[in-house]
């Protein structure tokens, strides 16, 4: 099983170290991180690519600051339109031009026997947006939505694992990051751990 880890900052990825997989730092916002993972799919050619960082938790959230969670779903939610009702989503604008309308993106490869709990998650390049719609999601992150768009569209399995590191609410300053990437980075070994348990690799 070859698999390919994808980190966005070289902070996120400064604990982990494992010889049976490969480690990318791929960039922070949704653009660094399309590039970082078709480049990666194209030279690489991984059985399976996971995205790994910390995240925020909206506050309606079942979670916790140090959980760790896998991403279920994603949808770029702040892809769209100021009206004068207020933002809307790209998908959900009646425009009349041919285009796909994407919005909730999801994760077909999470294992059945999971061993984290499961995260609906929103991507923004402008972190803690007051404007967009976080009623269906749990955690916000900068990457996600890009990393499923691409990894869907190249046919490759894919999963994104995501350790909560703060609020998602402005002004909330209480951010754990040590402990989050170390909350992450034990969560990926027993992740990756467990894939390759059920691969008998």
């Amino acid at each position: 099983m070859s698999i390919c880890v994808l980190f966005p900052t070289a902070s996120e990825a400064a604990l982990f170290q494992r010889d049976d997989v490969h480690s990318i730092v791929s960039g922070v916002g949704l653009t660094a991180t399309a590039y970082a993972t078709l480049k990666t799919i194209q030279q690489q050619r991984p059985s399976l690519l996971i995205l790994a960082g910390i995240a925020g938790m909206y506050p309606h959230a079942d979670l916790a600051i140090g959980d760790v969670v896998l991403v279920a779903s994603e949808v770029e939610a702040d892809l769209g339109f100021f009206t004068p009702e207020g933002f809307t989503h790209l998908a959900h604008l009646p425009l009349d031009m041919d285009f796909v309308r994407r919005h909730t993106l999801p994760c077909h490869h999470l294992p059945a026997d999971a061993p984290f709990p499961l995260a609906r998650s929103a991507s923004l390049n402008a972190a803690l947006a007051p404007f967009i719609d976080s009623r269906g999601v749990d955690i916000e992150n900068m990457e996600g939505a890009a990393f499923f768009h691409v990894c869907r569209e190249e046919q490759v399995p894919f999963l994104q694992l995501r350790a909560i590191s703060n609020v998602v609410k402005p002004g909330h300053d209480d951010w754990d990051m040590a402990g989050s990437v170390q909350a992450l980075t034990a969560g990926l070994h027993r992740l990756i751990d467990h894939l390759q348990a059920r691969h008998g690799t």
